[in-house]
């Protein structure tokens, strides 16, 4: 009998409403895996792909959308420069705690990679592993070039409507995302200083086309990290898990399966 789909469940982290959905395992000797999803992404934004790597993996997967995106608790207030450092220093610890996850895997994307990288860099005896979809480490023109046209988009095509399928308030998402990268404060914005301090396995993803962001962001993180192994696909954008859906999704696994059941800390 096929088991019903996972719904998504309401949680309360750092005082704010989070919206959390989760694949149980098949076994209970892998890792967990814990995804954190772009500047504009939510649960729903990932579509299809949690479901498909706890099914490659057989891995429990744990999705949510952070405060401000999908249909957790409405954006209230102005982003600052320290908006994924609060996440990943003071929200990610206590929704990890709240779930009875201790040592994830942490797959992240664009900003959700950030994010993974910070907490490893501040806890670095807590992830396992970390999988990081085109990660930011410090601040590029293009990725401002971007950030720049995709403000003149939402503001002159359809980009809202197709937007809106993944997020209950649209708007305060888009411009809590675009308004904080567009801020001149936001250039010095850098996290190079975390790198040094993470001891666990890495996997590095990355679309030679990526429109928000060069390979000068993978070249900081293995002067730093060495041993982080990397996947450059071509034909692939800003989103590898959408465009090269089926390549990043057989790496991922490979490298999930690789980990020893005691990784070198």
């Amino acid at each position: 009998m096929t088991e019903p789909a996972p719904k998504p469940a309401a949680v309360l982290v750092d005082g704010k409403r989070l919206e959390t959905l989760w694949f149980p395992p098949e076994a209970e000797s892998g890792p967990a895996i814990v995804m954190l999803h772009e500047g504009l992404g939510s649960i729903a934004h990932w579509k299809d792909f949690p479901r498909r790597l706890a099914e490659r993996t057989g891995c429990g997967v744990l999705v949510y959308s952070r405060y401000g995106h999908g249909a957790s608790g409405r954006l209230s207030e102005k982003r600052t420069v320290t908006y994924m450092h609060h996440e990943a220093q003071v929200v990610l610890p206590a929704l990890l705690e709240q779930h009875g996850i201790a040592s994830p895997v942490l797959l992240g994307h664009s900003d959700g990679a950030s994010i993974a990288l910070i907490f490893a860099g501040t806890f670095p005896d807590a992830p396992r592993a970390l999988i990081l979809e085109a990660p930011h480490v410090f601040v590029e023109d293009l990725t401002v070039e971007s950030i720049a046209r995709s403000k003149e988009a939402y503001l002159t095509t359809d980009l809202p409507q197709r937007l809106g399928r993944y997020h209950a308030r649209v708007d305060d998402t888009f411009w809590g995302w675009n308004d904080i990268w567009l801020d001149p404060s936001f250039r010095s914005w850098n996290i190079e200083e975390y790198l040094p301090k993470i001891r666990c396995p890495v996997l590095l993803i990355q679309g030679e086309d990526d429109e928000y962001g060069t390979s000068r962001q993978l070249d900081a993180i293995r002067t730093r990290l060495p041993s982080a192994e990397t996947l450059i696909l071509k034909q692939c954008g800003h989103s590898p898990h959408r465009d090269q859906s089926e390549a990043s999704l057989e790496r991922v696994a490979d490298f999930i399966a690789s980990l020893s059941p005691e990784s070198p800390r």
